[in-house]
């Protein structure tokens, strides 16, 4: 049964990203539309639903590792700060919009507390992950198969 490493991150993102919009339950704050995601960008997101996409790349990235807290989340989605004519560097993203993401998630059961400090999977959140990735994987193999199936027939014709 393949799992979420056997998936390319970005379709398993928007697959569960889609997944968590379609079953409503994760708790969205009324403020997503007009937050930053960080103190060095200037505008907020302009996708509508980054709150679902961002929810999806947190959930990854804890299957993916053990225990994580909220500082690594900010550092992995933090980016540059561009500063003028000096040289840019690293800034970390929101911690705030980081926490409220893992407290949603925890609250629909994808993520508990570890004992460790941090985040981890729970096993409701493990059997959701892994379900979403199988299903990836088979609508990626019913392309292919639809892809060489329309290759046979344009070479029948020729």
């Amino acid at each position: 049964m393949p799992g979420v490493r056997d998936v390319s991150a970005d379709a398993f993102i928007n697959a569960y990203a889609s997944h968590l919009k379609r079953s409503g339950k994760l708790e969205v704050p009324t403020w997503v539309d007009i937050v930053k995601t960080g103190h060095f960008k200037e505008l907020a997101p302009y996708d509508p639903d980054w709150y679902y996409v961002r929810a999806a790349a947190v959930a990854r990235h804890i299957y993916l590792r053990k225990d994580v807290g909220i500082g690594a989340l900010t550092k992995l989605h933090g980016g540059r700060n561009r500063r003028g004519n000096r040289p840019s560097h690293h800034a970390d993203a929101s911690s705030n919009v980081q926490r409220k993401i893992c407290q949603s998630l925890e609250k629909i059961g994808v993520l508990e507390k570890s004992d460790n400090g941090g985040r981890r999977i729970s096993q409701d959140g493990l059997r959701d992950l892994d379900r979403i990735a199988t299903a990836v994987v088979e609508a990626a193999k019913e392309d292919e198969s639809e892809e060489e199936d329309e290759d046979a027939e344009e070479e029948d014709d020729e």
